[in-house]
């Protein structure tokens, strides 16, 4: 287990230690935040709108066609 631990460490600090000495890779891992935040919230909001919130109003009618879709047979 002590090996293991000691392994994990050792490559912590290795990433760490990287991170730390960068320059150019700082701006790039900004860059990339920033277009994750895009892609996971901007996008969310626009493209996928909560249609079962928009077509019910309350929770057992919401389930009641989630249930009836899912075992739908065809």
């Amino acid at each position: 287990m002590n090996i293991i631990m000691n392994l994990s460490k050792k490559v912590f600090d290795f990433y760490i230690s990287g991170f730390k000495n960068m320059k150019v890779g700082k701006k790039l891992w900004l860059i990339i935040g920033i277009k994750l935040f895009i892609f996971m919230f901007i996008f969310k909001i626009l493209f996928f709108p909560n249609l079962l919130k928009e077509k019910f109003d309350n929770d057992k009618d919401r389930a009641d066609f989630v249930i009836n879709n899912l075992t739908k047979q065809e």
